[in-house]
């Protein structure tokens, strides 16, 4: 009999493409509002500077020091104001677009679809994610990637975020799974493997790039398919 029956898996860069979705909304973006004209050198510039605002801002929303509404107002007010460009209604022009059509890209990371095939109707599997409830599900619709789970679970909609051990413990309880039978599986080292370690889980961290870390991981992959040796 398997260990594990019930896998839970973080739904952005461990499935959906986040990085590459992210990257092609925001440059059609930068060429549709004229940034260049504004003074920012490239698309690509524009992209790196966003993300350095947006993950700070993330990391304070999981801390609880700003609320979701604050997030979005000032992730790209920041990244515009870092080039002087300080337009706030562009700025929440940007955002309105931005969380309309990112959703709609379907890039998912290498290996996804493929797996939860062979996964899917031998386990019982589930999102843990701290994005927002409603960009995720779209997220997830459009990308072909709904049919294949039984409970989106989402920080905003538990009240806690990951790492904290209260939203995997809400997850065991909805889906009527155990810690010693749940496996989370995500790319997040510290929301992913830290926060189901500390909850009493098992995890697989999944490190594409191979970086170096401190921290006890049960199981560690490079490509998503080395999970089907993990559950074996």
């Amino acid at each position: 009999m398997a260990k594990y029956t019930h896998l839970f898996f973080d739904l952005d860069r461990t499935l959906w493409d986040m990085e590459r979705n992210a990257h092609e909304t925001l440059s059609e973006l930068f060429h549709r509002y004229g940034l260049s004209e504004r003074g920012v050198p490239s698309a690509d510039v524009f992209v790196s500077h966003y993300n350095e605002y947006n993950n700070l801002l993330w990391d304070r929303y999981r801390r609880k020091l700003i609320d979701k509404a604050t997030l979005r107002a000032l992730r790209f007010k920041q990244a515009l104001a870092h080039f002087g460009i300080h337009d706030k209604k562009l700025a929440e022009q940007f955002d309105h677009d931005y969380i309309t059509e990112a959703p709609r890209k379907t890039n998912l990371i290498p290996g996804a679809k493929e797996l939860l095939d062979q996964l899917h109707g031998k386990y019982e599997l589930h999102i843990i994610t701290n994005g927002f409830p409603e960009v995720q599900e779209f997220k997830m619709r459009n990308s072909g990637l709904e049919p294949y789970f039984g409970e989106i679970i989402t920080s905003e909609g538990v009240g806690h975020a990951k790492p904290d051990k209260r939203i995997f413990q809400y997850a065991a309880r909805v889906t009527k799974s155990t810690k010693e039978a749940s496996l989370m599986i995500g790319d997040d080292l510290h929301a992913d493997i830290v926060g189901a370690r500390d909850a009493g889980w098992d995890q697989v961290y999944f490190n594409p790039e191979n970086g170096q870390h401190s921290e006890e991981v049960a199981y560690e992959i490079s490509h998503l398919n080395e999970i089907l040796k993990v559950i074996g």
